[in-house]
């Protein structure tokens, strides 16, 4: 389960909303009664069809078709296609942030009435997607974090800042993600050294930061994008530190692994996805329901224990205990990513990113 858990993270891809819904479930036609809803494969997809969507249907009397999302944007590329065409594969899909801002640019998302999802008032404000003009395009379903992962038989202490990763006596010991769009480095370093991530506003200030972060590549040993490959490093002691998935180093603690998760005092990297509706769908009835239904504070606590993700909505209305929060979450402020950079300069990124950093 540890190994396959994260699979999730690397599957983001469509998205949910909806226009005109009836107030009650109960008022559409018993043919209507169903709806596709793309989530990522693996894991993740077998434990919402176990333990989320078929309670879902006894709570609505809607039928829940799950699909399987390809890997990467290859999910974004199929609902635009699809929705050129009048189709859509799913009705609702859980998206990236960055398809979120790519589905944006073409209207791939139908507006969500948040009158129509009454429980979306317990969510954090960073978990709505919005469109330029203030419309609605998709609703946070689940988010997780990466943090500060340590191997504790060789660091008997904590650390308690990402500067950890630009300490000399760390020279040959990180294991970091390879890509600039999935590590959010650039983010970390921000935070970290220049006041926060609005200093990545400008091109100087983007510079800046590459050029600061270059700074960890003599402690870096893998830069990585099998995950776990660097699971199994850290776990032996052989890649004693680096960047991973706040809740799959839990579990790998918890199965008796000498490994930590620590979040940061600058903030851990809080990633997320969004429910997102397919302009195509004609089950934007439906589509409000469950969105409604997934924002319930009970069902992302459920999330939170069945699946480990961190809840979209405030802490303070779910039933999470203390430990239970703990292990998919913290209080801590996170660092949000700068979703809007890697679609508006994704090629300039990319470029300064192999020539400067992983080059």
């Amino acid at each position: 389960m540890i190994t396959t858990s994260i699979k999730r993270r690397t599957l983001l891809g469509a998205g949910l909303a909806g226009a005109s819904m009836l107030a009650m479930p109960s008022i559409l036609r018993a043919q209507d009664k169903s709806l596709k809803v793309g989530v990522y494969g693996g894991y993740f997809k077998d434990s919402f069809d176990k333990n989320i969507f078929p309670e879902f249907t006894k709570a609505t009397g809607i039928a829940v078709e799950s699909i399987a999302e390809p890997t990467g944007e290859a999910w974004l590329v199929q609902l635009e296609q699809a929705a050129r065409a009048g189709q859509a594969p799913a009705d609702v899909s859980m998206m990236s942030q960055v398809a979120m801002l790519k589905g944006q640019s073409t209207d791939l998302w139908t507006p969500l009435d948040t009158a129509k999802i009454k429980n979306a008032s317990n969510l954090l404000d960073r978990f709505v997607n919005k469109y330029p003009d203030g419309r609605i395009a998709g609703i946070g379903a689940v988010s997780w974090y990466i943090t500060l992962v340590t191997n504790t038989d060789v660091y008997k202490e904590a650390p308690t800042s990402w500067t950890a990763f630009w300490d000399p006596a760390n020279a040959d010991k990180l294991g970091l993600l390879a890509l600039v769009s999935n590590s959010f480095l650039l983010e970390v370093t921000a935070k970290t050294f220049f006041g926060g991530t609005n200093a990545l506003d400008t091109e100087e200030g983007l510079l800046k930061a590459f050029d600061k972060l270059a700074e960890v590549k003599p402690n870096v040993r893998l830069w990585y994008r099998d995950e776990a490959q660097f699971e199994q490093s850290l776990k032996s002691g052989e890649i004693p530190m680096g960047q991973y998935y706040h809740d799959v180093t839990g579990l790998a603690a918890a199965d008796g692994h000498p490994v930590r998760s620590t979040f940061p005092k600058e903030g851990g990297i809080q990633d997320s996805g969004c429910w997102a509706l397919s302009r195509a769908s004609q089950k934007s009835e439906e589509a409000h329901i469950f969105i409604d239904y997934m924002c319930q504070p009970s069902i992302q606590a459920t999330l939170s224990r069945k699946v480990g993700t961190s809840p979209t909505v405030k802490r303070e209305v779910t039933d999470l205990t203390d430990k239970e929060f703990a292990a998919v979450s913290s209080d801590i402020e996170p660092i949000i990513p700068r979703y809007d950079l890697y679609q508006t300069k994704s090629d300039w990124l990319n470029q300064k990113w192999t020539e400067l950093i992983v080059g």
